[in-house]
Formats: structure tokens, sequence, C-alpha cells
């Protein structure tokens, strides 16, 4: 097993695309640049291997010397997929944790995107020191969402799927950041959509921050000053990094409860004492 509890590489895959860095786990800061891959079409298992084996190797990572952690866009419980909302269908009741680590032949740490960009924000960002319901959103190919309690995380909380009754829709059909793309909307008519996205979060929840992840999180200035909420909402710290760097958090959880498969405290996580 490797030894060194300072750095370990995240694997942050998409419905577009796949990203990897090595990072300081004491910081929360990427030590390496960070290496991009286009999600392959289709997103049939054997296929987004190939591309974690590509972004590993132009990172220069081959070999179990650094500790991995890698986040999907799925429920993810007992190492096992249960969704596929972005990916192939293939995924559903997949085998997934022992897939990745027999095809790396190596350990690793395996658990929802929107879940580790959660742990993300609350180890080194916008939710460090924030008490209460949190709830953040990543807005990209669809809508994750992390729920953290008083400093644990409630896994694979899934609000992207929430349905929009009037068009027999999920949520993240109408709201996600793909669709602003898709059908060529302006920022103010997308933030129409997110604006009944968020009232309705918050009617259901009643969270005390709302954290907005995601590539989209760079631009919010152009839409998060135009929502009317009772909860304050911000702009994730770590942008569309915070997967990468959630999933690093958690590589060297491998021995411990996984934060995906059970509410665990953050504190059980490497790195993350007081002090």
């Amino acid at each position: 097993m490797a030894t060194d509890k300072t750095r370990a590489v995240g694997v942050d895959i998409g419905g577009t695309g796949i990203k990897a860095a090595i990072v300081d786990l004491q910081k929360g800061t990427l030590l390496s640049d960070r290496v991009k891959v286009a999600t392959p079409l289709g997103a049939e298992p054997k296929d987004v291997l190939g591309a974690v084996l590509e972004v590993l190797e132009k990172l220069g990572v081959d070999d179990d010397a650094i500790p991995l952690g890698v986040a999907f866009p799925a429920i993810v419980k007992s190492g096992r997929t249960l969704s596929a909302a972005n990916v192939s269908k293939a995924w559903i009741g997949f085998e997934a944790e022992k897939f990745f680590e027999d095809g790396l032949g190596r350990d690793i740490h395996f658990a929802n995107d929107a879940d580790v960009a959660g742990v993300a924000e609350m180890r080194y960002g916008a939710a460090r020191d924030a008490d209460g319901l949190i709830i953040l959103t990543t807005l990209g190919t669809g809508i994750g969402s992390a729920m953290i309690y008083n400093g644990v995380l409630i896994p694979n909380s899934e609000l992207g799927h929430l349905q929009r009754a009037k068009h027999g829709k999920d949520a993240e059909a109408f709201a996600a950041y793909s669709a602003m793309e898709r059908e060529a909307l302006s920022w103010e008519q997308w933030t129409e959509r997110l604006q009944w996205y968020y009232s309705y979060v918050e009617f259901l929840f009643t969270p005390d921050l709302f954290i907005v992840g995601g590539g989209v999180s760079k631009h919010g200035d152009k839409f998060l000053p135009l929502l009317r909420l009772n909860t304050p909402i911000v702009a994730a710290v770590h942008r569309n990094n915070a997967g990468i760097i959630g999933a690093a958090a958690l590589a060297l959880a491998t021995d411990e409860p996984r934060v995906a498969r059970s509410a665990t405290p953050l504190e059980s996580v490497p790195g993350n004492l007081p002090g």
C-alpha cells in the first residue's frame, strides 16, 4: 500500500469529459496540470476504462505508488452503479468498482461524482465553516447533488431527477447547463429555469446554504445574482475541479467506511482533522 499521505490522484468521470490531476491533500489544490479527454461516445464500461487509463498515462501515474479516487455520475452503493442518466445503461447494477480495480490493476476509492464534489467543498471550499444542511448542485450535462448535514454526507441524493410535473421530465432535462446550450437560452432565460429548480429544492429541504458547482460556476456572476431565494447561494470555490479534488481526498479511505456507501462523518476523511 502507498505510504504517501499528502497527495493522491482524483479522476472525475462525467457525461461529456473525463478529468484527472494529482492533488495536494493538505491544501486541496492541484499539484499537476489537469488532464482531460472526451467521454467515449455511448460511455460503455470498457471504453470508459480505456479513457481512464489514458488520462492516468498522461499524468504519468502507472502504478499504486499514489492513492487513486474515482468519481462517477451514478448512484453508487457497495461498489455497484445503480443508475445511468448520462452514460450507457450497461452501468445499471454493474460491479463498477471491481471492474475499475481489475482493469487498473490497483485498489481505488469509487464514489458518486456530486458527492465527492461536496466533500471537496466541505473540506477545502465554500462549505468548510458552514453548519446545518448544505446542498451542493453541479450544473453540467445533468444536475448532480450532494447533501451534507453538520459534517455528515447523505449519499446519492440525486436531486437532479426531481420531476417537473408540467413537462413530465426530470429537472436536469429542463434546467441543467446542457439545456441552456442545447436550446440556445440567454443567461436570463436559463436563470428562470434555475429559479424554479432552486425554489423547489428550497421548499422541500429548507437548506442553510446552496453551493453551485460544475463548469458553469465560473460564470456565477452572470446568473447567481438573478436568483431570488431565502437561502444563500454561492459558487463552489473549486469550480469544475471539485470532483477531482474530492475523489482524491477520499482516495486514502479504502480501509474505512465508504462515504458513498453510508452516511459517513467527513472527519473520517484523511486530512480532515481538527486543527
